[in-house]
């Protein structure tokens, strides 16, 4: 019966009620004079009072109707949440069997959400790590907190992934397992670029335009981005307060550097060989892409250390001594075997590697001189420098 049958109801016996207590007064019977008026009287009350409780009653169904109303809003606004969030998330009982699914799960394991419910999660795991899975599963009865694994999953008809599962045991008040609160992740990706970047096989300039350059040319330096060499040889270098260049670097193959690598107020990039080719990464790719930042460190770290090499060589008292260990680093960072012994593949000026070693020209023409008399070095054919034997200690 419903509510508004019950009241209904209620009005007829109430009008009923009257009816026969407007009969009651009329009646001649001295008997029925006395009682009828008193029993009517009582009814009444009574019919009063279930119409007051029918009244209460349809209130009340307005008030559940109403909060039925808005729980069946929220119901769905997280319904929706459930269905749409980017992870695949699953329900299950204690033992593994699916419950409820959303739209990323079905993606992930290529079946529709339906035909995921009431299917065992181990289904999805390789035959051979299933034993493994059901005494994780087992484990899961005696705790409370969220559990992290890496498993092996196949979607169907599809090809192995690595997972990570995110599992929240949930419990009633009893204690007892209820259900279980799975996220799946799929990671084969990152697992992928962790590989790439300890097998050293990246390669952050693949797949990048390159900027080529000729010997000579200025490089513009813009202060949101890095340029990497791909090609040839760059200089860096500053300029000293009597207006000398000061060479502080050279960056080869794969090395860095820009304007947010130094403190330098004057900074200048320099073509050195006759062929380089740049590319560039901005500053906010490299914030955002970690796998980009590691593959950066070893460079970035052979550029420190070739800046210390260089302040080293700068401490030096005597420009004999600074001009020695100069060739000895450039042979060491840029030497060729050749028949003759080590050929420099860059070349560098007399000029050059005066400004280097904080001397003029003349005096590095004069020291060339000496070591080339000692048969310590020697010039080809395009005048770089070939280094005949190692040298085992400083020119005299």
């Amino acid at each position: 019966m419903n509510v508004d049958t019950f009241t209904q109801q209620v009005q007829s016996l109430h009008g009923r009620l009257a009816q026969l207590y407007q009969d009651a007064n009329a009646s001649v019977l001295p008997e029925l004079n006395l009682l009828l008026p008193v029993a009517f009287k009582e009814l009444g009350t009574a019919s009063e009072a279930l119409e007051l409780a029918a009244e209460k009653l349809v209130q009340q169904t307005e008030e559940l109707a109403a909060m039925r109303s808005r729980i069946e809003v929220e119901r769905q606004r997280y319904q929706s949440l459930f269905d749409f969030m980017p992870n695949a998330y699953l329900v299950s009982d204690a033992h593994g069997k699916i419950q409820e699914a959303n739209q990323a799960a079905a993606e992930l394991f290529n079946i529709e959400p339906s035909f995921l419910v009431d299917k065992l999660l181990v289904s999805f795991i390789p035959l051979q790590e299933r034993q493994v899975f059901r005494s994780k599963l087992t484990q899961l009865q005696q705790c409370d907190r969220v559990q992290e694994y890496t498993v092996h999953m196949q979607p169907r008809k599809g090809e192995f992934f690595d997972a990570a599962l995110s599992v929240t045991p949930v419990r009633d008040a009893q204690g007892n397992l209820t259900r279980l609160c799975w996220i799946v992740r799929d990671i084969t990706e990152r697992k992928r670029a962790q590989l790439a970047l300890l097998s050293h096989d990246y390669d952050p300039s693949q797949d990048r335009p390159r900027h080529c350059y000729s010997k000579g040319e200025l490089i513009s330096l813009e202060p949101q981005k890095i340029w990497l060499v791909c090609q040839g040889i760059v200089k860096l270098s500053t300029m000293s307060e009597s207006g000398d260049e000061i060479l502080v670097g050279l960056a080869g193959p794969l090395m860095p550097f820009g304007s947010t690598m130094t403190s330098l107020s004057i900074y200048q990039a320099t073509v050195l060989t006759q062929d380089v080719q740049l590319v560039s990464l901005s500053l906010e790719e490299i914030t955002a892409s970690p796998r980009l930042t590691q593959s950066l460190l070893p460079q970035i770290s052979d550029r420190v250390r070739q800046t210390e090499s260089l302040l080293a060589i700068a401490g030096k008292r005597q420009v004999k001594d600074r001009l020695y260990y100069l060739l000895l680093w450039l042979k060491q960072e840029f030497g060729q075997r050749v028949a003759q012994g080590t050929r420099l593949s860059v070349r560098l000026t007399h000029q050059e590697l005066a400004d280097a070693c904080c001397t003029t020209r003349v005096t590095v023409t004069r020291e060339l001189s000496k070591l080339q008399k000692q048969g310590k070095v020697t010039f080809d054919s395009q005048h770089h420098i070939v280094f005949s034997s190692t040298p085992s200690q400083q020119a005299a």
